[in-house]
Parts: C-alpha cells; sequence; structure tokens
C-alpha cells in the first residue's frame, strides 16, 4: 500500500509557472486567430470573385441571346411603322447601345406581346459605390425608337469600370467603335458582329483588402445581318451589303403597325466565347 506524505497533497504550482503557462496559451491562441482570421478573408474574397464571374456571365450571355437576333425592319416607309434602329454610342466609360430584338419571352399567358422587344444598355454612377457603374437594361415590348421611353429598367451588373462595344462593318470588314443605322454611313444597317468587353471590380486574390480590375469579352453573331465582302475593297453586287442573301430570307412580323421585317438565316452561332 502506498502512503503518501502530507507534504506531498500541499505541493502544486507556483504564480510564476501560472503566468507562464498562460503566456503560451495566449500566443498560441493569437497565432491561430490570425491563421484562421486569413482563412476566413480568403474565403471571404473567393465567393466575391465567384459572384463577380457569375455575374459577369449572367450579363454576357443575356446580351449574347439578345444581340445575336437583332433586326431591322425594311419598310422604313410605310405609314404608322416604327422605325427599329440600331445605335451604339461609344461612352466613357460604359457604352450605349439601343436595338430592336426578336428575343423577348411572353411571360403571361394570352398577353398582347410577341417576340419583338426594344432593348437598351447604358450605365449610371453607382449610389453606394461613386467609383463604379451599374450597368442598366431596359426591355420595351412596343417599338418605338426611343431608347429611354417606356419600358421595364433593371440592373444587369454592379461594380461596372468599363462596358465596350465594337461593331463590325461587313463592307470593310473592320471593327468600329460606334454605329449609327440612322446616320449617313450605315442607313438602316446593322453590323455583322459586336464584340463585348465587360470589366467588373472585385477582390484582389493576392490581397483581399484591394481590390482588382476582372475583364470578361465576348463576340456576337448578328443573325439577320448583310454577310460579309469577301474584301475590303470589293465591289459589284456579289459582294455589297445590299445584295439579296443566298437562299433566300426568313419572314417575321413587323415591328408595330404593318411593319415587316426580312432576314436571312445565315445558320452561323449566335455568339462564340
Amino acid at each position: 500500500m502506498i502512503s503518501l506524505s502530507r507534504s506531498s497533497f500541499r505541493k502544486g504550482m507556483t504564480l510564476m509557472e501560472i503566468m507562464v503557462s498562460l503566456a503560451i496559451l495566449s500566443m498560441i491562441g493569437a497565432m491561430s486567430w490570425t491563421a484562421l482570421g486569413q482563412t476566413f478573408l480568403a474565403r471571404d474574397a473567393l465567393e466575391v470573385q465567384d459572384g463577380v464571374r457569375q455575374q459577369a456571365r449572367i450579363a454576357l450571355e443575356r446580351i449574347s441571346r439578345e444581340l445575336a437576333t437583332a433586326y431591322m425592319s425594311g419598310n422604313i416607309t410605310t405609314p404608322n411603322t416604327y422605325k427599329t434602329v440600331f445605335v451604339g454610342k461609344n461612352e466613357d466609360p460604359v457604352d450605349t447601345l439601343w436595338f430592336a430584338s426578336l428575343s423577348h419571352h411572353r411571360i403571361y399567358r394570352d398577353s398582347r406581346e410577341s417576340d419583338q422587344t426594344e432593348l437598351t444598355y447604358w450605365g449610371e454612377p453607382d449610389p453606394d459605390d461613386r467609383n463604379t457603374y451599374v450597368l442598366l437594361h431596359r426591355e420595351a415590348p412596343r417599338i418605338d425608337h426611343e431608347s429611354d421611353k417606356d419600358g421595364t429598367i433593371l440592373p444587369l451588373a454592379y461594380g461596372v469600370q468599363r462596358l465596350d462595344f465594337k461593331y463590325l462593318d461587313p463592307k470593310t470588314n473592320e471593327w468600329e467603335e460606334e454605329w449609327d443605322s440612322t446616320g449617313i454611313d450605315h442607313p438602316n444597317a446593322m453590323p455583322r458582329a459586336v464584340r463585348v468587353v465587360l470589366v467588373l471590380e472585385g477582390p484582389d486574390a493576392a490581397d483581399p483588402d484591394k481590390t482588382a480590375e476582372y475583364a470578361y469579352a465576348t463576340t456576337v453573331m448578328l443573325e439577320f445581318s448583310n454577310e460579309m465582302s469577301s474584301s475590303a475593297f470589293a465591289t459589284g453586287s456579289e459582294n455589297a451589303v445590299t445584295a439579296p442573301a443566298p437562299g433566300g430570307g426568313r419572314q417575321f412580323p413587323g415591328g408595330g403597325l404593318g411593319g415587316g421585317v426580312t432576314g436571312a438565316s445565315r445558320g452561323l452561332p449566335g455568339s462564340s466565347r
């Protein structure tokens, strides 16, 4: 049988030992908290980056889908016909673009709507962050070639640093900064393709406390535009943009009262990424 003396029970930790132990535990806790804090910051930054990527993907997919079916009515002289336009303005830092499209989806049954719609993209300063812009999207079921009238306006993307549209001229095979179907350079005509560059602000992967710019781009082929010229200097009816497309055309309901649009089906993809 083991006998223990009274002195062995009285022996314990001294005040110095307790202070040293507490200091060690405090150091371990501080190191652990710092490591966990950096992990949480990195996780939050990755979540924000994923949100930026998803926002850019959704915005570009919608822009691509709507641009791919852009059209212009050929009956511009018919009385009481709504005039379709394709106008893109080069503005800093967010370009403005409005056009008519066949991309409208009817939501309510028996509603007096068709697939025709008038769309506008433009940017305004973000009220919560004056260093960035909000990309706005307007969709109007009635085509009236007025970019700021009627329709539903919704935000398409936040944290926008830049939105740039470039337009491929089917006559010269060159990219242009602006397009105006109401002007003398491109009367009642659309570009063959539109290049879209969207730059969003997000957290820096190297330093979550800082921000960085993330650029996303796509090129959209317009299904109902004129074919490209075989050469930038080509002349003659075979290569002129006014020549009829091979294989005939496909008829669509008119833009408004009594209007109509003829667009050739090219069999080209709506967009390429």
